[in-house]
C-alpha cells in the first residue's frame, strides 16, 4: 500500500519505520523542518513504567491535582472545552479510585505499555542503537496511606507481566544509594525491567533506518486538509494546487488533530496538557540517580540519561506565552533537589515544555477512524514515548491485514470512538 503519515514525533517516525517493515511504501508529512521538533523533543524518558507514570489515565496514580482540592493543573487562558475536559478527567479519575480492582480499560492499557516496551527492546537490539539509557525504577511512597491507591493499577500491571515488587526505604536506598536520606521515604515500588531512554535520539535514529527501508520524509509540509474519496485518502498541502493521493493516511499529529480530523466528523475530545522538563549535566555520580525514580506526592519523574539527569512533570492546561509556569519550574527542581542533592550542574541546564495530547478517559486512538481511507495513532498524553513502539506494531498489523494475537479482545478499547 501506499501510505501518509502526518507528524514525524516519535509515533510518526516508529509508524513509518513499521510499516515500511511490513512492505509499504511509505511518505511522512512533517510541517516541522525535522524529527522530534514538538512534544517528542524532551519529554520524561521513563519506559515501562505503565500505568505508574504520572498522567497515565483517570485513576492510576492518585493526586490533588485529580481527586482532591489541592488544585496542582495550572489554567492559563484555559478554554472552556479544556476545562470541561479537566472536570471529566476528575469525575473518571474518582470513579476509579472508588474500586480496588483495575477497570478493563485499565488492563488494556497495561497489556500495552507491556508489549510495547518488548517492541522498543526488540528494535534497538534489530538495530544496535547506542542510546541514553538506564534501567530500573522505583516509585517512591512516604506512608503505606499513599500507596493505597495505586493498588488497582498494581494489580493490572503484574496481571500484564510486569515485574513489580514492593520493598523497604533500606532496600530503596540500596538500589538507588543518592536518595537523600534525610527526605521522608517508608516504602517504595521497585519495577527492574522498567528504563529510561532518549526520546529525541530514539527518533532519530529510527528516521535513519526507516529512511534505509524506502522511507520519504518530506519536512516543512504542512498538511492542511483531508479529503476522502473511494475508500482512499488525498492530502491537500499548503502551497500545492494539486492534492496527493494515497491508498491510506495515518494521523499521529497528537495536539494538533483536530483542524484535520474534526471536518471529516471526528471528535476525539483531545486537548493539550502541557508538560515540562529539565535537563541537567551530571555533576557526582555517586549522587545522581542511577535508573528512575518516580516522586507520586509531586508527580514528576527523575531519570538518568548518559552524563546527564531529566526530571519532568507538571500540568497546565492553556497556551499562555509557550514558557513553563513558574511554579512548574519551581515543582521540577525542588524534586531534583530533595532527593539527589548537589547530583547536577546549573549552567548547561535546559528548560522545555511541550504538549501531552490526552482524552478525557486517557486511552489513545489507535486503528481505523471510521473515515475510509484514514487511520489513527495519536492521543498517547504522557505515554507518548512509552507506547510509541507497541502502537506503532499494531497499527502496520492491522493496516496489513493481520490479527493481532493478544490485542483481538483489547484494541476496541482504543478506538476512535472511546474518549
Amino acid at each position: 500500500m501506499k501510505i501518509a503519515i502526518v507528524g514525524a514525533g516519535v509515533v510518526g517516525v516508529s509508524s513509518a519505520y513499521e510499516l515500511a517493515r511490513a512492505g509499504h511504501a511509505v511518505t511522512v508529512f512533517e510541517r516541522r523542518s525535522s524529527v522530534a521538533e514538538e512534544s517528542s523533543f524532551a519529554p520524561g524518558a521513563v519506559l515501562g513504567a505503565g500505568l505508574l507514570a504520572p498522567w497515565a489515565m483517570p485513576g492510576a496514580m492518585a493526586a490533588p491535582s485529580l481527586v482532591g482540592s489541592g488544585i496542582r493543573v495550572r489554567t492559563r487562558g484555559a478554554t472552556v472545552a479544556e476545562l470541561r475536559w479537566l472536570w471529566n478527567w476528575r469525575s473518571a479519575a474518582r470513579a476509579a479510585l472508588r474500586s480496588s480492582e483495575p477497570s478493563p480499560a485499565m488492563r488494556a492499557l497495561a497489556k500495552l505499555a507491556q508489549f510495547s516496551q518488548q517492541c522498543f527492546l526488540e528494535t534497538t537490539e534489530a538495530l544496535e542503537l547506542d542510546l541514553e539509557r538506564s534501567q530500573g525504577a522505583l516509585v517512591l511512597l512516604q506512608d503505606e496511606q499513599g500507596a493505597a491507591p495505586l493498588r488497582a493499577a498494581v494489580t493490572a500491571l503484574r496481571d500484564a507481566g510486569t515485574a513489580l515488587h514492593e520493598i523497604g526505604a533500606e532496600a530503596a536506598r540500596h538500589i538507588e544509594p543518592g536518595l537523600a536520606e534525610a527526605e521522608r521515604l517508608t516504602i517504595a515500588l521497585h519495577l527492574p525491567q522498567a528504563e529510561a531512554a532518549n526520546c529525541r535520539q530514539f527518533t532519530s535514529a529510527l528516521r535513519q533506518a526507516a529512511q534505509r527501508l524506502g522511507v520519504v520524509f518530506e519536512f516543512q509540509a504542512e498538511v492542511a486538509r483531508l479529503s476522502p474519496s473511494s475508500a482512499r485518502m488525498a492530502l491537500h498541502l499548503q502551497g500545492e494546487t494539486q492534492p496527493r493521493p494515497f491508498d491510506a493516511a495515518v494521523l499521529c499529529t497528537g495536539a494538533h488533530t483536530a483542524r484535520l480530523a474534526e471536518p471529516l466528523g471526528l471528535h476525539l475530545g483531545l486537548v493539550a496538557l502541557w508538560g515540562s522538563s529539565l535537563t541537567a549535566p551530571l555533576r557526582e555520580d555517586a549522587a545522581a540517580p542511577q535508573g528512575v525514580v518516580i516522586d507520586v506526592a509531586r508527580q514528576v519523574t527523575i531519570a538518568r540519561l548518559g552524563q546527564r539527569v531529566r526530571v519532568a512533570g507538571g500540568a497546565e492546561l492553556g497556551q499562555s506565552d509557550g514558557t513553563p509556569h513558574p511554579a512548574t519550574v519551581r515543582q521540577l527542581h525542588e524534586a531534583l533537589d530533595a532527593w539527589f542533592p548537589g547530583s547536577t550542574q546549573r549552567a548547561g541546564m535546559q528548560l522545555w515544555r511541550g504538549a501531552r495530547p490526552m482524552r478525557p478517559g486517557g486511552l489513545p486512538a489507535l486503528g481505523a477512524s471510521g473515515v475510509p481511507g484514514l487511520w489513527l495513532n495519536l492521543g498517547h498524553g504522557g505515554y507518548g514515548w512509552s507506547l510509541a513502539s507497541g502502537c506503532a506494531r499494531l497499527l502496520s498489523e492491522m493496516l496489513s491485514g493481520q490479527t493481532c494475537a493478544w490485542a483481538a479482545s483489547e484494541l476496541a478499547h482504543f478506538s476512535a470512538a472511546k474518549a
